[in-house]
């Protein structure tokens, strides 16, 4: 098994009530691709074997390495371990692997923290001016469990209609106020032979893949999480 890699933790951050972005050291000739995750652990006591798969929300021409992190409160674990840490203590992180690999233009239909394999294909191609017209569905369940909203808006900003932002548990007239069904899905794409993007809770992504193929998408076409 490759040796994992010691990094500094350099700064955390609020990104919603109860989302992180956590900036750590870069190790020198690091490289990952856009949806690519790595295992991380807490170089302490106890915690060294306990790691957990994230997802790299930077770029590789960025200096250092951001992640992304729900955090978990009601139950002792890596990601509440996180959520305590601080700026000056060590990670352990492995090297990068699969996770979600962009293969072209399509849908992108996330739920919650599941957006975070997106953020970073979404600035990549934001930055090469190759946004096109994927789309994106996020659902949450509140308007304040939203990441990174003004970013997205910022990304599908020449194509608005592009972002569909829906809350399943508060009714507010700026978003949609509805489930990611069968139903849902059907009203707002026309084309189902494209390809699709889904990360979210597995049960959520189980229903969604179900409906999407019931809809008549190529089960080939459908992209998940490893």
């Amino acid at each position: 098994m490759p040796k994992k890699k010691k990094v500094k933790l350099l700064a955390k951050s609020f990104v919603t009530h109860d989302v992180k972005r956590f900036i750590v050291e870069k190790p020198e000739e690091y490289r990952f691709t856009p949806g690519q995750a790595t295992m991380v652990a807490i170089d302490k006591k106890g915690l060294r074997g306990e790691d957990r798969p994230f997802t790299f929300t930077s770029l590789n021409k960025d200096e250092v390495l951001e992640f992304i992190i729900k955090g978990y409160y009601d139950h002792e674990g890596t990601t509440k371990a996180m959520h305590n840490l601080d700026p000056g203590e060590e990670l352990l992180i492995g090297n990068p692997w699969g996770a979600i690999n962009y293969d072209g233009e399509g849908v992108f239909i996330a739920g919650g923290a599941g957006i975070t394999p997106f953020i970073a294909i979404l600035r990549d191609l934001k930055e090469r001016g190759e946004i096109g017209n994927n789309r994106l569905i996020f659902s949450n369940k509140k308007e304040e469990d939203i990441i990174l909203q003004k970013e997205l808006e910022d990304i599908f900003s020449e194509n608005p209609d592009n972002l569909i932002l829906t809350l399943t548990e508060e009714k507010n007239n700026r978003y949609e106020n509805e489930l990611v069904d069968k139903e849902f899905l059907k009203s707002r794409i026309e084309d189902f032979s494209q390809k699709f993007y889904v990360c979210g809770p597995p049960k959520m992504v189980e229903d969604i893949v179900g409906y999407l193929k019931e809809l008549g998408a190529d089960p080939s076409g459908i992209t998940l999480e490893e």
